[in-house]
């Protein structure tokens, strides 16, 4: 137990800062003694027994067991084991505006620190830190990562780091997890954009939508995007391809758009007996707190919503504990974290970091697997596609129910399934009846 302690230690010293110690992490190496083979149910009775190490001596590769390989590599992440074999050190770079992204410096620095330590290759990883986005400071900076010997960087940057890094054209490999390649324009092969497709989620939500439209926004950049995203979605939708159950969907579409401040908390300026937008359907994109808000004051002052919609930003477990199920029963929300690997998981928890809800520390992840698997030629832990150099992330709606996100089903899709029941009920007690 006290070894356990000791290895854990250095793990929550570096979750207190994103700054990367030069000192290396002890590593762990246990020799294999045992001179007869050990298949998957001589490994089995070893953790039955309780036999870790000598699980763990046989354990040293990957194992076509799933369960047992989980086994494998999470202790492999928890008792950082060194691999017996000779493999090239994994180097990797982080690219830090830490004063325009806030928290994400450090958590996106753990997601990929979690992501390696869950790996037996050696790695080396070195964080870049800019205070600004401009192009003197990238260009100043990158030329030093080059010239440090990376060739593979991360790079969690706002939408004008970016940009400036195209203007750049660097010689690096660079993984951009906050940027989707549509906001970009660049055909460069050295980039890879990693982030999600509002554009993509807001047409999929816009078809469970009603006239009238309501659409809530923040007054960021982001925030209008988004509405003029769903704007363009709702009118461009025809009658047919909504999966609306009602006879709502008139043939001149109404929108409204409201953008809110962050400071605004009353809402009844907008909804309190606003006949316009009564049975309409509502579009949060605005953050869980402020989305929270809006839904209790939309049952205060009865405005009898169709449904409320919104996009990644308010996939958050949050959500669950801090609005009545009554005002959220109606909400669906889009989500494109559909890929849950547990050894990630955990390694992460280990550095209270999240990557199940948490879009930007999700994405990051998927780009050092995406790195790693093209340095060592291992198999990716994510399936996700790349296409044009476009990590493309499948949609999924789902549900705030009590306790959990649950998947969404229309209300068209579950009379159907009752009508289905039914008819099969109806033929078993007509076939009993003859």
């Amino acid at each position: 137990m006290k070894k356990l302690l000791y290895l854990l230690l250095p793990l929550t010293l570096f979750a207190q800062s994103f700054i990367i110690s030069k000192i290396p992490l002890p590593k762990t190496y246990i020799q294999n003694l045992d001179p007869y083979e050990c298949d998957d149910s001589c490994l089995q009775e070893y953790l039955d027994n309780g036999y870790i190490f000598s699980f763990l001596a046989h354990a040293d590769k990957k194992l076509s067991n799933k369960e047992l390989d989980e086994i494998r590599m999470m202790n492999v992440a928890i008792l950082n084991l060194g691999s017996n074999t000779v493999a090239r050190k994994v180097k990797i770079a982080m690219l830090l505006p830490y004063k325009k992204i806030g928290k994400y410096a450090s958590s996106t620095t753990n997601a990929v620190f979690a992501y390696l330590i869950t790996k037996t290759h050696p790695f080396e990883l070195k964080s870049y830190k800019i205070a600004t986005e401009d192009i003197e400071d990238l260009n100043a900076t990158l030329a030093q990562i080059q010239k440090d010997g990376f060739s593979n960087v991360i790079a969690p940057l706002t939408h004008t780091g970016a940009q400036n890094v195209v203007t750049l054209q660097p010689t690096l490999n660079i993984y951009f997890p906050t940027i989707h390649k549509n906001d970009i324009n660049t055909t460069s092969p050295y980039f890879t954009f990693g982030a999600i497709d509002y554009k993509a989620q807001s047409e999929l939500l816009t078809k469970e939508a009603i006239s009238p439209l309501i659409i809530f926004s923040g007054k960021s950049n982001t925030g209008k995007k988004l509405a003029m995203y769903q704007e363009e979605a709702f009118k461009a939708l025809d009658i047919n391809e909504t999966n609306s159950s009602t006879d709502n969907m008139q043939e001149e579409k109404h929108i409204y758009k409201y953008f809110i401040s962050r400071r605004t908390t009353n809402m009844e300026h907008y909804l309190k007996e606003n006949e316009k937008i009564t049975e309409g359907s509502f579009i949060l994109n605005t953050p869980i707190v402020k989305s929270g808000m809006i839904m209790s004051q939309l049952t205060l002052y009865d405005v009898n919503a169709t449904n409320v919609l919104s996009t990644q930003i308010n996939y958050d477990p949050l959500l669950l504990s801090m609005t009545q199920y009554a005002d959220r029963k109606n909400m669906v929300v889009a989500n494109s974290i559909t890929e849950h690997n547990n050894i990630l998981i955990e390694a992460n928890a280990l550095l209270a970091n999240d990557i199940m809800y948490d879009w930007i520390n999700y994405t990051t992840t998927v780009g050092i697997d995406y790195f790693f698997s093209l340095l060592t030629n291992e198999d990716r832990e994510y399936n996700i596609e790349l296409q044009e150099n476009q990590m493309h992330y499948m949609i999924e709606l789902l549900q705030p129910s009590f306790s959990k996100f649950i998947p969404y089903i229309h209300i068209d899709r579950v009379q159907e399934e009752d009508e289905k029941t039914q008819e099969v009920l109806l033929s078993k007690k007509i076939s009993s009846n003859s």
